[in-house]
């Protein structure tokens, strides 16, 4: 048993810490568009070019020491490894700094994860006992997988920053991992026979979700985390011998190999108890249903088809099969109602089998065929509410809701299962129809192929999964361009964004020098005129480039100062040295001109007037007006207007919220919806140095919003902005399904 939960443990974080490398590269490379020309990155990269040369090394560390706390742990408490066996030492600066930050990390694992690490201990506990054993520390445990990660960069030479990057992106792995492996290695322990006697009775479905809910931190509403439920110890007696049932022509436990390389035992027995409890939540939303008379026609209460037969499922296939080649038009209209989908398909399969002599006034699906229908059915629903895909692409689903009907019928780990071939095209499709209006020729070519793929699925898919590996291999090919042009989109949308901001903070600094120089006293109208349009310009066109040469910024400042000097002297009469400042600031003004767009002529003109209202000392001096606030640019506008309307934006925020949302980091997904309703998945592609805010992009690297911490936090209190979305869209469209039955349960 302990190998064998090695081996899980093995398989799920033996990539570690290698895996680090890459997304700290990318926002270090994401940071070097600061664009402040310090290179305050050289030093981190250094480092982490360093790494990777020995992350071969690492990754191997990293397993000896997750394999030596099993070992320990196989032994004794205080065998090697345990708590409270090694020596006192000196310790180095560096390794007391990755132990505190390893504390800290610690106590955070442990906080996240209380509830299954408690169920993991109390079973590893009745396991030691088996062994004879006392009971060690749990080698899979946050103390053992902070300490096996720290003991790596023991000899490493890594910067503060750096650690900080590496701390928070181990962290950002296991949050991914950790959930999914703590339920396995309940469920294989809860197998293998070493359950938690409590005496409590088991809860029901809806008692349990209400306890889920409940135990959830407050704010799970925003922060979308879908706890890792503990499986039942007991799975339905369809799945005790650790396989689904078999299709039809195919042998007892083909389920899972059949398509794929060999599955352990342990890996079929965690997807039949998700299964399992994907189901029971099933049957708990349709008692709901039934209850509540919100039952669609096509689902009848289970005693109202007492007298009728069951129809098996290669006869539910066989409809299917007869239905798949014709048009989808109902299945469009469909798509286009939530909730209407499930209807639809029964409604096409009782005429289906109408068709090849069945009265379905005397049959009835089976409660395994009801799932299927309704998982497909609640899983493209899930896809067209939470993604932005376009009209023309819901033909192309509508296509593919028969086939799909058929792989759940005869293959339902396509549920459980993220590398199940069917699963990836229908990820592959998203991504090629996700907010693809086809504007451009390649948008255009990938919505062809996406159509071209489902056709291909309708006409040859008969049960073999081979077609949806083919049709998966040729689209991902051509999406790998796709994703090329969306990174290079992200950088874009990145660099226009910094340059708006740096223009706005130089319109800013420059408007506050003006109002500086003509706000505290009466000015001729040659010299404010002068202030207020060729000097802000030029002072604009310095401030964006004191990099290069911050002597100029002084040198421009000092220029503004001079004028309101020269008005002065005129004011008090002093020619001599008034003509003398004039003289010194010639050249500089004829710059400050030429850099509004006059040439040399019209330059020495301008230059002549302003000298010539200068040099008439009663000229009349007033006050100017100030220069009003920079407007924001139209673009910009509407895409705040699409997000924020006037109320939100200026009411309050919550502290908490705006605090966590400062915690986000570029590759972060979150969830955005509209004013208008319309919710799309988006990225956090890049912070502002300048201003903190988050550019958010959608999913093909387009921007969609540039907003604030607290302008986030506002978004969030109100409902429209959640954080967490999955990577694959089948993943995501699954989660918002199991959330969706959570609720109505």
């Amino acid at each position: 048993m302990l190998e064998e939960l090695k081996r899980q443990t093995l398989e799920q974080l033996g990539g570690l810490p290698g895996s680090l490398y890459g997304p700290i590269e990318d926002a270090l490379k994401a940071d070097s568009l600061k664009g402040d020309g310090r290179n305050h990155q050289f030093e981190d990269q250094a480092a982490l070019w360093v790494l990777r040369q020995q992350q071969a090394s690492h990754v191997m560390a990293f397993r000896q020491q997750i394999a030596q706390g099993f070992e320990a742990y196989r032994a004794s408490a205080a065998a090697v490894g345990g708590v409270g066996g090694s020596p006192l030492q000196l310790v180095g600066e560096q390794q007391l700094a990755f132990d505190l930050d390893g504390e800290r990390l610690i106590e955070l694992l442990e906080s996240r994860y209380q509830r299954p690490l408690e169920m993991v201990r109390a079973r590893l506990q009745m396991l030691a006992q088996a062994l004879g054993a006392p009971d060690g520390v749990n080698p899979i445990g946050p103390y053992r997988l902070v300490r096996a990660f720290t003991s790596v960069y023991t000899e490493a030479q890594v910067t503060e920053s750096l650690r900080v990057r590496l701390f928070r992106q181990y962290e950002h792995e296991l949050a991914r991992l950790l959930g999914d492996m703590y339920a396995r290695i309940n469920q294989l322990l809860a197998t293998a026979g070493y359950g938690m006697a409590t005496g409590a009775p088991p809860a029901g479905p809806a008692r349990a979700a209400a306890e889920e809910r409940r135990d959830r931190n407050t704010l799970d509403g925003v922060f979308d985390t879908v706890p890792h439920r503990e499986a039942a110890a007991s799975v339905p007696h369809d799945y005790q011998q650790g396989s689904f049932p078999p299709a039809p022509g195919q042998g007892a436990g083909a389920g899972y190999a059949a398509q794929g390389a060999p599955v352990s035992q342990v890996e079929v027995a965690a997807m039949a108890a998700e299964l399992a409890e994907l189901r029971t939540q099933l049957h708990a939303w349709r008692e709901g249903l039934v209850k509540t008379g919100g039952l669609p026609p096509g689902h009848q209460p289970q005693r109202t088809m007492a007298q009728r037969r069951e129809l098996r499922v290669d006869e539910v296939v066989g409809m299917a099969s007869l239905l798949q080649p014709e048009p989808p038009d109902a299945f469009a209209r469909a798509l286009a109602v939530s909730g209407r989908l499930g209807e639809t398909i029964r409604d096409q399969l009782y005429d289906g089998a109408r068709r090849l002599g069945f009265n379905p006034d005397q049959t009835c699906f089976s409660p395994e065929e009801d799932d299927a229908i309704d998982l497909v059915a609640l899983l493209f629903d899930s896809l067209f509410r939470n993604h932005a895909l376009q009209d023309r692409a819901r033909r192309v689903y509508a296509r593919l809701v028969m086939p799909y009907v058929k792989v759940a019928l005869t293959d339902n780990e396509v549920f459980v299962k993220r590398e199940h071939p069917a699963r990836r095209l229908l990820d592959a499709i998203t991504e090629a129809c996700e907010g693809n209006d086809g504007e451009t020729p390649q948008d255009r070519d990938l919505l062809e192929r996406a159509s071209e793929i489902s056709q291909r699925i309708v006409s040859d898919y008969n049960e073999d999964l081979a077609v949806f590996e083919l049709a998966h291999a040729e689209l991902d090919a051509m999406l790998s361009q796709h994703r090329r042009r969306i990174e290079l989109q992200e950088q874009r949308a990145a660099k226009a964004t910094y340059g708006r901001e740096r223009l706005g903070a130089a319109r800013s600094q420059a408007d506050q020098a003006v109002r500086d120089r003509i706000g505290d006293g009466k000015l001729t109208s040659a010299v404010a005129d002068f202030i207020a349009t060729p000097w802000r310009h030029h002072l604009v066109q310095v401030l964006l480039r004191e990099n290069e040469d911050p002597k100029r910024r002084a040198q421009a400042m000092a220029l503004g100062d001079a004028l309101v000097m020269a008005d002065k002297l005129a004011a008090e009469n002093r020619g001599r040295e008034l003509a003398d400042q004039l003289l010194a600031l010639q050249p500089i003004i004829i710059q400050c001109l030429s850099s509004s767009g006059l040439d040399e002529s019209a330059a020495q003109h301008a230059m002549a007037g302003l000298v010539r209202a200068l040099a008439t000392p009663d000229k009349e001096r007033s006050d100017h007006p100030q220069p009003s606030a920079a407007e924001v640019e139209e673009d910009v506008a509407e895409e705040r207007r699409r997000y924020l309307d006037d109320a939100a934006a200026q009411g309050g925020h919550d502290p908490l919220l705006a605090e966590r949302m400062r915690q986000l980091e570029p590759g972060d997904w979150l969830r955005l919806t509209s004013l208008q309703g319309e919710t799309i998945a988006v990225k956090v592609a890049w912070l502002s140095p300048l201003t903190s805010r988050l550019l958010l992009v959608n999913r093909r690297g387009v921007r969609a919003l540039v907003a604030s911490a607290e302008e986030l936090a506002v978004l969030a209190s109100n409902g429209r902005l959640v954080v967490g979305a999955e990577r694959t869209a089948f993943d995501e469209a699954m989660r918002q399904v199991r959330r969706h039955l959570d609720r109505v349960i």
